[in-house]
């Protein structure tokens, strides 16, 4: 969700710029900072920004210099640059270095509602709105574009981090063929320690075996992690927004993993699913910052 887009439309009577920046958030929060005469028009920016970007925190900024015939209906609000200025100015004073004044009256200049537009003319204030929608939709375009490449590198991420879980899958199930036997030999072993030969009933042992070969057997688990991580990677190519299905998969491919690690009882195994966790928390810290 993080995004950037940029406008600038300049028409016979006015300049627009329009500055649009999104970052990760779960739910849709805007921030707008507009000229006050165009104040009245908050409401329809918002739907216009809601329409185009479905989550994140999003600062909007419009910038409105009047040019040509309508500056000279236009004044400077001195009082509120006057504010400006002596705040940039105790602002450089409190960091320790002497500020350039013309330097910081351009600031203030460029400050919201540095100007009083005395214009009363509506056809004309409607036709420089029309200007500042077609500069709000194109700064909207540039933004999601911008966030639709941040989307298509975090999948090519995904896809690593998944392939990489599915190839330790591969090396448990490898290792898993043998550990079988090595759990066998290895119960052997110790019930022949603590029994003699002439107690050692081969029957019970098969049995106990048997229950034991149940308790560990994790042949459920790698079906089901291998078919969450292709799930996965067929969420993400979809076209309709998946963020929160992802996390789900993603939850649920950690489930798996984790019985894996407790029914293993293998060494081998146990390390691979240490890897394989470290790469579904690479997952997992994207998959909230997406759509």
């Amino acid at each position: 969700m993080t995004g950037y887009g940029v406008s600038n439309i300049e028409s016979e009577s006015i300049n627009v710029t329009v500055e649009i920046k999104t970052l990760n958030s779960k739910f849709l929060d805007i921030y707008c900072r507009i000229p006050r005469n165009y104040s009245e028009r908050e409401i329809e920016i918002r739907n216009l920004i809601t329409q185009s970007l479905e989550r994140g925190k999003v600062e909007f900024t419009l910038t409105v210099q009047p040019i040509g015939k309508t500056v000279a209906s236009t004044s400077v609000n001195r009082a509120l640059v006057n504010a400006y200025y002596q705040d940039l100015s105790d602002t450089a004073t409190g960091l320790g270095f002497s500020p350039d004044n013309t330097e910081l009256l351009r600031i203030a200049l460029q400050l919201p509602n540095a100007y009083n537009n005395e214009t009363v003319d509506d056809t004309s204030k409607e036709d420089d709105w029309a200007q500042i929608k077609v500069a709000v939709m194109e700064a909207l375009r540039k933004c999601s574009v911008f966030r639709e490449q941040e989307g298509r590198m975090t999948a090519e991420k995904f896809s690593e981090y998944i392939n990489t879980i599915q190839t330790l899958l591969d090396q448990v199930a490898e290792q898993d063929k043998t550990r079988i036997p090595a759990v066998r030999e290895r119960l052997e072993k110790q019930v022949r320690d603590y029994l003699s030969d002439d107690n050692f009933d081969p029957n019970r042992f098969e049995q106990e075996l048997i229950y034991y070969v149940e308790k560990f057997d994790i042949s459920e688990e790698k079906i089901r992690l291998a078919n969450h991580l292709t799930y996965f990677l067929e969420t993400m190519k979809a076209s309709e927004s998946n963020g929160k299905k992802l996390n789900f998969i993603a939850q649920e491919i950690g489930r798996e993993i984790n019985t894996i690690g407790s029914k293993a009882n293998d060494a081998t195994i146990q390390h691979l699913v240490v890897r394989m966790k470290d790469e579904l928390e690479k997952i997992k810290e994207q998959t909230m910052n997406i759509i």
